[in-house]
């Protein structure tokens, strides 16, 4: 009888070591640290870059600067408790969120708590990415093709979705490593011109840096969604822990110092790429820039038209790093839930099911400014700027009123604020823009 059940028990780590093998985030761990360092800019430097300057306008040069500096040292040391338990537990690895929420609040109340805040963020983001890559395409067509005939934004948000549809067939996060390196060195170099091409220009005529809203009422709500536009803008942290995944790990030299040196080379690059854009864009046009700062410069035409479909190439690796724990989760629930057999046809089916959801509801609600205020504030501040901090305090409990102690607390307090009141003024600009929305237009 023990025998069988030693077969038993066999049969079942050998199974479950094939669904393991197969599954995107844990099917591959020989990632190198730089591999870290891209999937992290990636993962971080996307859409919510480019709305830094309208985000200024909101909040003003005191405030603004001051949100945009604490975003970035809270996010830092947030990001560094997730690659610091990483491996908490001796002989086990936390290759997803929901596993060290499981670890920290139990095994049903931990998936209750993250799995649904981490798909409203990476599902969020997709979406987000679908409006911006179809947006940026549109705006490259009209300026290579000034006298061409418009195109609707649907359509540009279908051929963007397109590529996706064969992308997202790629089995594992280290099989998009080329895409994401792509999209990392993309990213610079739009964020290079964002700030560039104003800064060459210098400010335009009448700028104006007030509050340029018609009551005390619609200040306070723009306020609030420009915080949320931060957020959203520091939101690397929902694929941190599956990214940890990919770098091999021995009691010797653990995943996390490799995982480290990549993060501390990702977040120069985030500071690179957002304080000029945030003060140089808002120095620029002030009040009356756009939400996204590169469909405010008109030229160099060229330079212009080069940025925005740098901006395309670094979304199609976004949307990839975002929807790849996505797939993962599906694709555990149809395997190991539902008993589906691993194959080709279920990732096919799956996949390009997922990716022609996203792009149908971004055709429905391309609120750009909106929904980066909503989802920044709704789901990306407890991921990012406290769930950290309380899984933190949960494992390791630090005396209370230690340094430790209070610091964590700090940024709970500080990023509950935040989630309360972005989506606030976000869905108010959502309101606002669906008034004069035709659908489908």
């Amino acid at each position: 009888m023990e025998v069988d059940g030693g077969q038993h028990n066999g049969r079942r780590r050998s199974s479950e070591k094939t669904i393991d093998d197969w599954l995107p985030i844990t099917s591959s761990r020989n990632a190198k640290w730089w591999y870290s360092a891209f999937h992290n800019v990636t993962a971080m430097v996307g859409a919510g870059v480019l709305s830094l300057p309208y985000a200024m306008s909101y909040l003003g040069w005191g405030p603004g600067v001051t949100v945009l500096v604490l975003s970035w040292i809270i996010t830092l040391f947030t990001l560094w408790q997730m690659v610091e338990m990483h491996e908490i537990v001796e002989g086990k690895r936390f290759d997803r969120y929901h596993e060290l929420g499981q670890h920290a609040f139990g095994e049903k109340l931990g998936l209750y708590i993250i799995v649904p805040q981490q798909l409203i963020v990476e599902v969020g983001t997709c979406i987000v990415y679908m409006v911006t890559g179809g947006k940026s395409l549109q705006k490259f067509h009209d300026l290579v093709c000034p006298d061409c005939k418009n195109i609707k934004l649907t359509f540009f948000i279908m051929i963007f979705a397109s590529v996706h549809f064969i992308l997202s067939q790629l089995p594992s996060f280290n099989s998009i490593s080329g895409v994401s390196l792509a999209a990392a060195v993309m990213s610079l170099c739009y964020s290079v011109i964002a700030w560039g091409a104003p800064l060459s220009k210098g400010k335009v005529a009448g700028v104006e840096y007030g509050y340029n809203t018609s009551s005390t009422a619609a200040t306070i709500f723009n306020f609030f969604n420009a915080l949320g536009n931060v957020a959203f803008a520091y939101a690397g942290h929902n694929v941190a822990l599956e990214i940890q995944a990919t770098i091999p790990s021995t009691p010797e030299k653990p995943s996390k110092k490799p995982m480290w040196k990549g993060v501390i080379v990702a977040y120069i690059i985030v500071a690179v790429c957002y304080f000029p854009i945030a003060l140089i864009g808002y120095w620029a046009f002030g009040n009356s820039v756009n939400d996204n700062i590169l469909i405010a410069l008109e030229k160099p035409r060229w330079l212009v038209a080069a940025a925005n479909m740098m901006v395309v190439i670094h979304v199609i690796g976004g949307y990839q790093i975002y929807a790849m724990p996505v797939f993962d989760m599906m694709e555990t629930m149809l395997v190991k839930q539902l008993k589906f057999r691993p194959s080709i046809a279920l990732r096919l089916i799956s996949r390009s099911l997922f990716v022609a959801l996203t792009m149908f509801i971004a055709i429905c609600i391309p609120f750009f400014g909106g929904l980066l205020g909503f989802f920044g504030g709704f789901a990306l501040a407890p991921t990012t700027y406290f769930l950290p901090c309380i899984i933190w305090l949960t494992v390791y409990k630090p005396k209370r009123f230690s340094l430790s102690w209070l610091v964590n607390w700090v940024c709970i307090v500080l990023g509950v604020c935040l989630m309360i009141v972005a989506p606030i003024g976000a869905l108010r600009t959502i309101i606002l823009s669906a008034k004069t929305y035709k659908f489908f237009s």
